[in-house]
C-alpha cells in the first residue's frame, strides 16, 4: 500500500496507464481517423500539412463526438501546458500544440509525455504538493494546489482512456 500522497498519487496514475497502455497496443492506424458519427471533431492537415484540431471557444449543443486523434491531440495539448506550468516554463498556447499526424506518432508523443510526467511525479515531494497550483487547468487566484493538478490529471487521463477505449471498441465491432 502506498505510504504517501506522492506514492497513491503516482500509483493511480500508473493504474491509469496501464489501462491506457492495453488500447493503446491495439490501436490500429485507421482507428484515429474513424468518425462514429456525422457530428465529429477530428484532427486535420491545415494548407501547410500541420494537423490542427476541430475547435470552438464555447462549448457546442449538442457536443460533437471526438475521434481517437482527436482525443490523442487533446491529451497532449493539456498534458504538454500541464508540464509546462510544473517545469516552471512559459505554457505553451493551446494552437501550438498540434497533432503528430499518424498514428504511430501520435502514441509515441503521448509515451514521451508519459516519461516527461513520470519525471515530475519522482521529483514531488508530499510537501510540494501544498503548493499552489499553477493557473491551469484553473485560473490563477484558485485555492487549488499541486495535489490537485496531479489528481485532475489522473481523473482527465482516466476519462479521455475510457473515450479511446470505447471508440476502438465500436470501430472493431462495426
Amino acid at each position: 500500500m502506498p505510504g504517501s500522497r506522492c506514492e497513491l498519487l503516482r500509483w493511480q496514475f500508473d493504474l491509469t496507464w496501464s489501462l491506457f497502455d492495453h488500447h493503446l497496443q491495439l490501436l490500429q492506424p485507421a482507428d484515429f481517423l474513424w468518425e462514429p458519427a456525422s457530428l465529429c471533431w477530428t484532427v486535420r492537415p491545415d494548407s501547410e500539412g500541420v494537423w490542427r484540431p476541430d475547435w470552438a471557444e464555447t462549448e457546442l449543443d449538442p457536443v460533437p463526438v471526438p475521434t481517437i486523434g482527436w482525443l490523442s491531440w487533446h491529451i497532449g495539448w493539456w498534458w504538454s501546458v500541464t508540464l509546462d506550468h510544473l517545469d516552471g516554463r512559459e505554457p505553451r498556447d493551446r494552437t501550438a500544440i498540434t497533432w503528430p499526424g499518424d498514428g504511430t506518432s501520435a502514441v509515441e508523443w503521448l509515451r514521451d509525455l508519459r516519461t516527461r510526467w513520470l519525471a515530475v511525479l519522482d521529483r514531488l515531494t508530499d510537501a510540494d504538493l501544498e503548493a499552489p497550483a499553477p493557473p491551469f487547468p484553473w485560473p490563477p487566484d484558485s485555492e487549488q494546489t499541486v495535489a490537485h493538478v496531479l489528481a485532475w490529471v489522473n481523473a482527465e487521463l482516466m476519462k479521455n482512456v475510457s473515450e479511446i477505449g470505447q471508440l476502438r471498441l465500436l470501430r472493431a465491432a462495426s
